[in-house]
């Protein structure tokens, strides 16, 4: 776990999104994403810890998301 990981867990950070656009016909690599994030219906929500590897998921797919906090 990265430095700034650590540091984001134990603030306890949070980063809550919810899927507006869907997957189909989409590249694979987004459909996957979205199941990763825990979306797979539409307007779906999920609040995650906010780390590096979320952020970098969340910015692969940020047109099929909307993102608060």
């Amino acid at each position: 776990m990265s430095k700034a990981a650590k540091s984001a867990a134990k603030s306890g950070q949070t980063v809550t999104i919810t899927q507006t656009g869907s997957p189909i016909g989409r590249q694979e690599y987004q459909r996957k994403t979205l199941i990763g994030l825990g979306l797979n219906k539409l307007r779906s929500t999920r609040t995650l810890e906010d780390t590096p590897s979320v952020r970098g998921m969340i910015e692969s797919v940020k047109h099929l998301l909307k993102v608060e906090g």
